[in-house]
């Protein structure tokens, strides 16, 4: 058996996005958004698929529930940045060896990086 991954599913990651965006949601709330979303891309989604994903999340421990009215409510249980510090990092020691160089030559080089990008990049290493 494999270890569990700190990385999110792009379904879990979704998911994750709409609660940091809102700092707590009800399962109805994720769904109405998604389902919004996804009429725009002609897919659909269902309730208890929502559902079952923020108890993966829950036990994950990725979000936190409380109980208000009938409905409960969830929040992160960890801050966004956390979260994508570790999705980055895992992605950069698989793919790259963890060395983030190889990453940042294919950035600067795939994806036409501006001027302005690079200038960027130099104030932020500058500062470190």
């Amino acid at each position: 058996m494999r270890p569990r991954s700190s990385t999110l599913t792009e379904q879990e990651l979704e998911i994750m996005k709409i609660v940091w965006d809102h700092e707590a949601a009800t399962v109805r709330d994720v769904y109405e958004i998604l389902l919004e979303r996804r009429k725009l891309e002609s897919r659909t989604v269902a309730y208890t698929t929502v559902m079952t994903m923020m108890k993966i999340l829950e036990q994950k421990e990725y979000l936190r529930k409380d109980e208000s009215d009938r409905a409960f409510v969830y929040r992160p249980a960890q801050p966004k940045g956390t979260v994508i510090g570790a999705m980055v990092r895992e992605f950069v020691n698989r793919v790259f060896n963890g060395s983030a160089e190889p990453l940042l030559v294919h950035l600067v080089e795939e994806h036409n990086l501006s001027k302005e990008d690079l200038e960027e990049i130099a104030k932020i290493r500058g500062r470190q």
